[in-house]
């Protein structure tokens, strides 16, 4: 990219790439952002020279800083139709950058502390050049196939001479060099399970090393004999950054002194990870929001659903609509908001790998908190099957994903598909309800399974939506109770789960059979309930049901 002159760019809208690198490195400090304004191109600023602006250029103002700088070079781009001025954070926006901005209808950008210039400058470029018609070339990052971290890892173990990984903040593998078989029985274990294995993490944290390691720039050498059995390597690892924000970290496995040309290398390896790392975020989210909009398109029914059926290569098949969500699991508290879109997105990667395997043609994507998947169901018994398929599913994650998961009705076309999806949604919230009471009778069910819960629910929703309250026998023996008058309701609710059978109801209440029928006939006494009406009983189970008994 040279300096002053624009890059020869494809055209993507400035909203993508808001979306992809906004979360990382840019930050709006000022001005509305038009989302389907096309990006003609990227362009440095150079005071000392001529650039050539293309329609919708996006300008990297380099050295540009102050309220003062910021207005002039936004007068000069006013008449050029520029889209995006980036400057360093932070951004000074004073009144006169805001009348600016909003006078030539720029966006002003800030850059984050940290991140570099030539990380930007390169990731626009291979964003932006994704759309290109007729690309054939592949693109590179540092002279390799951009996002390729396997070709990076490659390359970083021929500088340094020795194996190494790149791991993400959480300690999974996300790449590895050759020559691992040069390592130690540690590493291997690592590689096999792509994962660092629990007791060498805990003693990594005990250690102080990902607290060192995430602190600054410098790499951090760690004693194979302080990690335990397994490890006789020396590991140097290294923090991997984009700005502020730590995206993981380079381990080698290498004994010997840490060099000042071997701490130059990991320095300069880092970076080029780094840009490696935000090109397959920024990869994988667009293919994540194309697929969620896809399959949401497809669900809704209306407008778009043919066409969005057809990207998914789903036309003409016969599907059902699964719907699921992440259960608390036991946990002593809910997890963070971006933990848990984070939990919620790895169990659609998890349920879309596993439905690729069983079922080819399969899409899932997660709208809002629920995983939708749309899978193919040819034949009789095509709900069972999706059952079956689904159960194995949950088998499989266990306990690391608790889940509950709603099959919806086989279905032929898009108005079915719809109905399917309504379908799923009734039972999963059944499920959800029975989930956060701890009392799911089934992980996976379909409507049959859950009708009458689902009728319940329905029926309490019209209740609370004309402001009734139930009334009756049962409220006035939940009134005494909650007087601290006695277990009336409780009673009751035994007696009839048992049929009228004393016996059975006084063990399952762990009381006296004589106690029983004395608290029994109270509760008669109390509600004016007649236990000898059928209709009555009904009206009485009915009652306890939507009081979630």
């Amino acid at each position: 990219m040279s300096t002053g002159r624009a890059e020869g760019l494809a055209r993507s809208s400035l909203g993508r790439v808001i979306d992809d690198l906004g979360v990382t490195l840019l930050d709006v400090a000022h001005g509305r952002i038009d989302a389907e304004l096309d990006v003609g191109g990227v362009v440095i600023h150079d005071p000392a020279d001529e650039p050539v602006y293309p329609p919708g250029a996006i300008v990297l103002g380099v050295g540009v800083r102050g309220g003062t700088g910021i207005t002039a070079l936004l007068g000069e781009l006013g008449e050029h139709a520029v889209a995006a001025l980036v400057v360093r954070s932070p951004v000074e926006v004073t009144d006169e950058v805001r009348a600016a901005c909003d006078a030539h209808g720029i966006a002003l950008l800030g850059l984050a502390r940290g991140a570099t210039w030539t990380q930007l400058a390169a990731l626009l470029r291979s964003l932006l050049a994704e759309d290109d018609i007729g690309e054939t070339h592949v693109e590179s990052l540092g002279g390799l196939p951009s996002g390729d971290l396997f070709a990076v890892a490659g390359a970083i173990a021929s500088l340094l001479d020795a194996p190494i990984t790149i791991e993400d903040r959480s300690s999974r593998v996300l790449a590895f060099s050759g020559r691992q078989e040069e390592a130690d029985a540690s590493r291997a274990e690592t590689i096999i399970g792509r994962q660092v294995p629990e007791r060498y993490a805990r003693v990594l944290t005990e250690m102080g090393v990902f607290r060192d390691l995430y602190r600054d720039d410098r790499p951090v050498v760690v004693d194979p004999i302080r990690l335990g059995e397994g490890a006789t390597t020396q590991r140097v690892a290294i923090a991997v950054r984009a700005g502020d924000e730590v995206l993981g970290s380079i381990w080698a496995a290498m004994d010997g002194p840490l060099t000042a040309e071997r701490t130059a290398t990991l320095r300069d390896a880092a970076k080029l990870v780094a840009l490696h790392l935000l090109r397959v975020r920024a990869g994988a989210d667009v293919q994540r929001r194309l697929r969620t909009e896809l399959v949401s398109t497809a669900l809704e029914g209306r407008g778009g659903a043919s066409d969005a059926l057809g990207r998914l290569s789903l036309t003409g098949r016969r599907v059902c609509v699964i719907a699921a969500a992440l259960v608390a699991g036991g946990r002593a508290a809910a997890p963070a908001e971006q933990q848990q879109l984070a939990e919620r997105e790895r169990f659609t990667d998890a349920l879309a790998v596993h439905l690729s395997a069983v079922q080819p043609g399969a899409a899932a994507a997660l709208v809002g908190d629920v995983v939708y998947a749309i899978l193919p169901a040819a034949g009789e018994e095509a709900e069972e099957r999706s059952v079956r398929v689904l159960e194995e599913f949950l088998e499989r994650v266990g306990t690391r994903m608790p889940a509950v998961v709603a099959v919806g009705p086989a279905s032929d076309d898009i108005a079915g598909l719809a109905r399917s999806r309504a379908s799923a949604l009734r039972v999963l919230r059944v499920l959800r309800e029975q989930a956060s009471a701890s009392a799911v009778r089934r992980p996976v069910a379909r409507v049959a399974d859950v009708q009458t819960d689902s009728l319940l629910l329905e029926l309490r929703d019209l209740l609370a939506a004309r402001g009734d309250r139930l009334s009756g026998p049962v409220s006035r023996l939940a009134e005494h109770d909650d007087r601290g008058d006695g277990r009336l309701v409780e009673t009751l609710q035994a007696w009839l789960d048992h049929f009228g059978d004393v016996g059975a109801a006084a063990a399952a209440s762990f009381v006296h059979p004589n106690t029983f029928r004395y608290r029994l006939r109270r509760a008669a006494e109390v509600s004016g309930l007649d236990l000898t009406d059928r209709d009555a009983r009904f009206a009485a189970m009915l009652h306890l049901r939507m009081l979630g008994r």
